[in-house]
Order: structure tokens, then sequence, then C-alpha cells
């Protein structure tokens, strides 16, 4: 588990893209493209932070500043690899939702309001 398990974002309003999945058996170098991929996404113009959790459904949570920046890595040539790898090789299923934050908030602090 890293150092911070929550990604540390700006105050809203601000970009989720939430990619819920499930995984098909083996691992078929999925291990090695996920971390590739967060260390990809990291170096993107507006990439803000990530968070991922694993108990038999997959969530991943990436938080961009604006929709243009979400639709720009949708879009960077390595990830486009790994989408069609991923629907050929390591996922059963999967949804992509895309959501605008409007409120953010931590158990020790009161919510930050989108305007």
């Amino acid at each position: 588990m890293p150092d911070q398990p929550f990604a540390d974002t700006p105050p809203p309003p601000y970009v989720a893209v939430i990619f819920t999945s499930i995984r098909a058996d083996g691992d078929h170098g999925y291990a090695a493209m996920a971390a590739s991929m967060e260390r990809l996404a990291r170096e993107q113009p507006g990439f803000l932070g990530i968070e991922s959790a694993r108990d038999g459904v997959g969530i991943t949570v990436s938080y961009w500043a604006d929709q243009q920046a979400a639709r720009g890595w949708k879009q960077v040539a390595a990830h486009l690899v790994a989408q069609r790898r991923g629907r050929a090789t390591w996922y059963r299923d999967y949804r992509v939702r895309v959501a605008t934050v409007e409120r953010d908030y931590a158990m020790d602090s009161s919510p930050i309001d989108a305007g």
C-alpha cells in the first residue's frame, strides 16, 4: 500500500474517471502494464492522482483537472494499446464512468464544495 492511499486532489471541481473491472484468469503481463500505465498517467497534463482497490471487483479512480485532460489521457497511444489488450486478454467485463466532483471532504474535515 502506498504511503498515502488517497489522491491529494485540489478543491473541486475536477473530473473523476472511474474504471470498474472484473479480471480474467492469469496475469498475462497485466501487473507490468498496470504499473507502466500509472507511471505514464502521472506524466500527463492535468493528472491529479489515482486510487485503486481490488477484491474480486477492481475499482480504479483517476482524477483529472478537467474533461479535456481526461479525454487526452484516453487518447495517449500507449494507453490505447493497453485498452485493446485489456478487452482482448485481461478483463471479463468492465465499466468506465466519468464524473465531475462537486464536493470533497475527509474524515477530519468539512466538505469543500465546488462554488
